[in-house]
């Protein structure tokens, strides 16, 4: 099993606990849109409780990868999706949490 397949392993084993339905597809497309920081310990990970995280969120994957406008319903979309994974839930896997906020965008990746 490569690095890639075990990690995607672990992202459906997360929805799955979740109770997500999920598309593997577009899971999949979202862990390879990250590149090799999925395999960073801190990369690898969303901070719910950090703002600046949450900015970077923001810009970085909404704005600047999906193309969409600044707007307020873009951070209410990042701060559902952190409430759909749970506040203690320390290891929201940056994939699954930018596959939630797509599906919660009506983006397809």
């Amino acid at each position: 099993m490569s690095q890639f397949d075990e990690k995607m392993a672990i992202y459906e084993a997360q929805l799955q606990e979740l109770n997500i339905a999920y598309n593997v597809e577009q899971l999949k497309a979202a862990a390879k849109g990250l590149g090799p920081s999925i395999y960073n310990a801190d990369s690898s990970k969303v901070s719910c409780s950090d703002d600046d995280e949450k900015a970077r969120v923001k810009a970085n994957f909404l704005m600047k990868k999906l193309g969409m406008a600044d707007s307020p319903a873009l951070m209410e979309a990042i701060e559902a999706v952190c409430a759909q994974m749970g506040s203690s839930n320390r290891n929201k896997h940056r994939p699954v949490f930018y596959y939630l906020l797509a599906q919660k965008m009506g983006v397809t990746l």
